[in-house]
């Protein structure tokens, strides 16, 4: 790995943005425009050890040995390309029939940040490929928890995205044993759902229904929501994951009384501590006087997007992939996390001096954050190199 660190930075690095993270976060340009950091953002430790193993595990090996990837090593589309740009081919994160049968013994098989299913694990180990791990010891935390509660017989509640790569992942590990159960919810509503079914009782056709797809083989909840314990995605929303546990908790005591609560519920702290660091970092920016905020990250990761809607809340805030979605002073392309797809919106920068504040996601590299930088003060008709060098 440490041979690898040169060809990383040389990828990723960004100098501008060093400096003006030691310039206490802050770019500006007196009377134009002034370009505010979020004290965390971009690359996590976790991210930059997946990333560092990939380029180790290409560098370890002859070129014409085939390195494969699960899916995405990150969510981050510039990060991938990067990986792809080593000679690591890219196949599902589940693998088709089709791609084990590509497989041979002793190919050598990189495991991405977020984990794999405990399945696609056996079966690439049964193949004899040769696996190189790059899962974050902070989703593994949340797997060790999962398989506790279904030593227990506890079912796992998880807060997530059902179709996430992580929460499959984490789901697999709550059946792993075989006696284990689980159920994802993704919203406080959904969890209010859940909650009144565990009080009241209800339709369990419905109830089967309306979670398709996001509760393990076998669940029924007239027996297997007597007793459980909150887990959750490690990129959620912190405040909202301690929401859906209070919520299921006070249902929990409604139903069997407070006397025996910790026979009926269990829950564990299983948020990130990047993911964290983030969100109370943009918090703090978001207090500060702002025109608008542009986060920058991949659409299909998950701590970026909450970190879009926290933005969203507060003020107008673009989510950009990178600095060319900013295509002129009057025209931005950003994500849309309701309607799911890109969208522009006109006269996005408003006249006159302004104060701009950027985050990014976890799995954003800080080469894309200078770009967007950069981009900013050229819209504004402003040098970076200038402006630096007065």
């Amino acid at each position: 790995m440490q041979a690898v660190q040169a060809q990383v930075i040389s990828h990723y690095r960004s100098e501008l943005v060093e400096r003006i993270r030691a310039n206490g976060y802050i770019l500006s340009a007196d009377g134009l425009l002034t370009v505010k950091l979020a004290k965390e953002f971009g690359f996590c430790y976790g991210v930059e050890r997946a990333i560092d193993l990939a380029y180790a595990a290409r560098k370890s090996y002859p070129p014409e040995k085939p390195i494969y990837l699960l899916g995405e090593i990150i969510h981050n589309p510039e990060v991938n390309d990067q990986i792809r740009n080593l000679g690591i081919q890219t196949i599902s994160n589940k693998p088709t029939e089709q791609e084990m049968a590509r497989l041979r013994k002793e190919d050598v098989v990189i495991i991405p940040a977020f984990g794999t299913e405990v399945t696609t694990r056996a079966k690439l180990e049964a193949k004899g490929c040769v696996l190189v791990d790059t899962t974050c010891g902070d989703v593994m935390s949340v797997w060790k928890r999962v398989r506790q509660y279904a030593r227990e017989t506890v079912t796992s509640i998880i807060h997530g995205k059902a179709w996430h790569e992580e929460t499959k992942a984490t789901s697999s590990q709550a059946t792993a044993s075989g006696g284990g159960h689980y159920l994802v919810v993704f919203t406080l509503a959904e969890t209010d759902y859940v909650c009144d079914y565990i009080v009241n009782g209800g339709n369990k056709t419905e109830f089967l229904e309306k979670f398709k797809d996001a509760y393990s083989a076998g669940f029924d909840p007239d027996v297997h929501l007597q007793a459980v314990g909150v887990a959750n995605q490690t990129t959620m929303l912190r405040g909202e994951t301690e929401e859906v546990q209070r919520r299921i908790r006070a249902a929990m005591i409604k139903k069997y009384g407070e006397a025996t609560i910790d026979r009926h519920f269990r829950f564990f702290d299983t948020i990130c501590g990047a993911t964290q660091d983030r969100q109370d970092a943009l918090e703090k920016l978001l207090r500060e006087p702002m025109d608008l905020l542009l986060v920058i990250g991949g659409y299909n990761s998950s701590n970026t997007s909450h970190l879009a809607e926290m933005g969203e809340a507060k003020l107008p805030t673009y989510f950009i992939k990178n600095a060319a979605k900013m295509a002129s002073d009057k025209v931005i392309v950003h994500y849309n996390q309701h309607l799911h797809n890109e969208v522009e919106t006109e006269n996005w920068l408003p006249q006159g001096k302004i104060t701009v504040g950027i985050t990014a996601g976890a799995s954003c590299p800080n080469n894309l954050i200078e770009d967007a930088i950069r981009r900013l003060f050229e819209l504004r008709g402003v040098s970076v190199q200038e402006l630096l060098a007065n």
